[in-house]
């Protein structure tokens, strides 16, 4: 009998860890997909697909490819002809059009931004009710009521940030350090700007704005599925930047960035509570890893895109020489950042 609690234990231990990884190899396989698929569209001939990084579990060829299977499932890749080397292949990566390489270059990000829409109709189709921004009912006793907030208002913006979603309204609270907030609110036609001053709550050393009131609810149509799941996408990408804006200004500082290991212990911490929680993390994560993408950071595929773009224009190459020196630099600060909050990570574990 306590060999079994034990094993139960250790599997309900084990478990949402194991969802986790192989969510992020999903996110992966995905994103080389892209790259694949959009390859082979182009004639492109692909060299490796590959599952998992490190040493192989199998492989076996197919047509012109080889597909492995390899023992570290957190990573992967889509080795094509003539992608970093020379080649006088016409079925070359370097010998296509610039447009049909920023085809296949973007594939990646866009096929990991199409997964997140994906998961985000799913939470929707989960609901029994679509959310709106307007304001069903106040608590009992709710801070924000003695403000001047009512049942039947439509929050237009939060701290000067306009409100599209439910998401955004959750997402605008968040941001306020001290509860003090200005919210724009349209009234019988009118728009009304009311300051309410939150009950705020601390967990962790981390201040809550309490949410004392509770959003309306519709009935999902096909249309309103669609609309309120493509907005709420344009909210979590928002989140992305408003992320990176708030690391510039100095509001997050590095120790608060984190790595695959933070990120896996938060989508497993998921897996545990809330079904709804945990796709709602995943579809944030796969578009945070495809707009990462695309910035034009060296090492990263938003460079090559950068660099065909400015190909495209002005009719010349990056010098093979500097653009090796480029991504080589810019992978090495990529690996220290990579280094920095992995240990970050893991300390916050313990």
């Amino acid at each position: 009998m306590n060999l079994a609690v034990t094993l139960s234990s250790a599997w309900n231990t084990v478990y949402p860890i194991i969802i986790a990884v192989l969510f992020f190899e999903l996110i992966i396989i995905i994103h080389e997909g892209g790259h694949f698929v959009a390859a082979r569209l182009m004639k492109i001939k692909v060299n490796e697909f590959s599952i998992g990084m490190g040493p192989k579990v199998f492989s076996f060829t197919r047509g012109e490819t080889k597909y492995s299977l390899r023992w570290v499932l957190f990573g992967g890749y889509c080795s094509m002809e003539g992608e970093d080397q020379e080649s006088d292949s016409e079925n070359s990566f370097s010998s296509k059009k610039v447009i049909q390489r920023i085809f296949v270059v973007a594939a990646g990000a866009v096929m990991n931004l199409i997964l997140g829409f994906l998961i985000i109709v799913i939470i929707t189709c989960s609901q029994n009710l679509v959310g709106t921004t307007t304001v069903a009912k106040l608590e009992d006793g709710a801070a924000s009521a003695s403000y001047g907030l009512q049942a039947g208002d439509v929050i237009k913006s939060i701290d000067g940030m306009k409100i599209y979603t439910s998401t955004d309204v959750s997402t605008g609270l968040s941001r306020s350090a001290d509860g003090n907030v200005e919210m724009v609110v349209e009234r019988d036609g009118e728009n009304v700007t009311l300051n309410i001053q939150f009950d705020v709550e601390e967990e962790d050393g981390t201040q809550y704005i309490s949410m004392d009131f509770w959003l309306l609810g519709v009935d999902k149509t096909f249309a309103n599925v669609i609309s309120n799941s493509a907005a709420t996408f344009v909210s979590y990408a928002k989140m992305v930047f408003l992320s990176l804006h708030d690391l510039i200004v100095g509001r997050y500082n590095l120790s608060d960035l984190s790595g695959p290991v933070g990120a896996v212990s938060v989508v497993s911490d998921a897996v545990k509570t809330s079904s709804t929680g945990t796709l709602k993390i995943m579809a944030l994560l796969t578009i945070n890893v495809g707009l990462f993408n695309l910035f034009p950071v060296p090492a990263l595929d938003g460079w090559r895109l950068f660099l065909l773009i400015g190909e495209g224009i002005f009719r010349k190459k990056l010098p093979p020489k500097w653009e090796y020196v480029i991504n080589a630099v810019g992978l090495v600060l990529l690996l220290l950042l990579m280094v920095f909050v992995t240990f970050s990570d893991i300390t916050k574990l313990f």
